[in-house]
């Protein structure tokens, strides 16, 4: 039986990126121009026009902090946006599969998430994502919810991990939360994750991250660790680096259901350490200490 045809919205974004790659450039990328989520007819027009069989939405509002000052912007993508997909592919019997988040989480657990946890987020961007994944649930039977954390990867400079490489290139030291939990996922590995979900016959909500758990200044330290930098991660608490929008203090996620269905993602550290190889700059310490948080 041969393949379906995967749609993925969000052509622009650092995940679609990695899909559009991980397939050899085998999936339809749907840029925003041609489907904005926030409207239901685009989305219909698109399925109608190239009639895919699954359809992976990546298309997310996913700034954590300007969700805080911009809710209206945060739900019409995020809650919004994920009813007029659901509703679209349900309607031409097409398979969702719809990316979500950690932060739908408290992190008040001191142990990895499972899917049948229950949520409550802390933030604007937790609750819009939440709402979304209920819209999918509800309005589309043939779908699945898939939570990531800590995405990092090429096609993007705006994640902790590249973050850190130039920081750690032109600083002596870095001061770096350590009381916050979470599972470092690089995109390359969710996006095979992803095709694997596509074509199977899983329902329902999975946790797709790269296993093991560690703190940013875990990451932080091994990213150091790895590139043989001189530069000091040095440890604070969240508590000294307050941002607009709270950050749960655990959201790492087990992706155990996951690796039982056949797909198994690799540890944390063997992903960043591969990232590193292929796109860490030379050291070049010098400047002031500062801080940082995602």
């Amino acid at each position: 039986m041969p393949s379906p045809v995967i749609a993925v919205i969000g052509a622009s974004g650092m995940l679609s990126k990695a899909l559009q790659h991980v397939s050899g450039g085998a999936v339809l990328a749907w840029p925003s121009s041609r489907v904005d989520v926030r409207k239901e007819t685009l989305v219909r027009e698109a399925l109608a026009a190239d009639r895919p069989g699954v359809v992976i939405n990546t298309a997310a509002f996913t700034d954590v902090d300007g969700a805080e000052a911009r809710p209206e912007d945060a739900y019409d993508v995020n809650e919004l946006g994920a009813a007029n997909v659901a509703a679209a592919c349900a309607a031409a019997r097409v398979r969702l599969v719809h990316v979500s988040t950690d932060y739908v989480f408290d992190g008040m657990r001191n142990r990895p998430y499972v899917e049948i946890d229950p949520p409550g987020p802390l933030n604007v961007y937790g609750n819009s994502k939440l709402k979304g994944e209920r819209e999918v649930a509800s309005r589309c039977e043939n779908h699945v919810i898939v939570r990531t954390a800590w995405m990092y990867g090429p096609w993007s400079r705006k994640n902790f991990v590249d973050t850190m490489l130039k920081l750690t290139a032109e600083r002596p030291a870095v001061d770096v939360v350590a009381d916050a939990w979470g599972s470092p996922t690089y995109s390359i590995d969710l996006a095979r994750a992803l095709l694997f979900i596509a074509t199977s016959d899983l329902r329902g909500i999975l946790h797709a991250v790269n296993g093991g758990r560690t703190t940013w200044h875990g990451l932080a330290s091994k990213i150091v660790e790895l590139t043989g930098r001189k530069c000091e991660v040095r440890a604070i608490g969240q508590a000294s680096f307050p941002r607009p929008a709270r950050r749960p203090a655990n959201s790492a996620l087990d992706a155990g259901r996951l690796a039982a269905a056949g797909h198994s993602m690799r540890p944390w550290e063997a992903a960043l350490a591969e990232y590193l190889r292929e796109h860490a700059a030379p050291s070049r310490n010098s400047a002031a200490p500062c801080a940082e948080f995602p």
